[in-house]
């Protein structure tokens, strides 16, 4: 290994890694929903958090759509 090296004649390049980071965001859940995501995430010995990107990321390879109807009220 060289004692010191000449970073300025190194050329940079993108992040391959770039498109697959994940983003912050904030949600507002149930804590039913919250609660149901941990115990699930605890006996598989996950974070929470991880466990539910990973729900929401089968729901994408899955193509699955979720049907909302709203009541009318009279």
């Amino acid at each position: 290994m060289k004692a010191e090296y000449d970073l300025a004649k190194m050329k940079s390049r993108k992040n391959p890694y770039a498109a697959k980071l994940k983003k912050p965001v904030t949600m507002r859940l149930g804590e039913d929903v919250i609660q149901y995501f941990k115990a699930m995430a605890e006996e598989a010995g996950v974070p929470y958090q991880s466990l539910i990107n990973l729900y929401l990321r089968d729901c994408i390879a899955q193509h699955r759509k979720i049907e909302i109807s709203w009541q009318t009220r009279r």
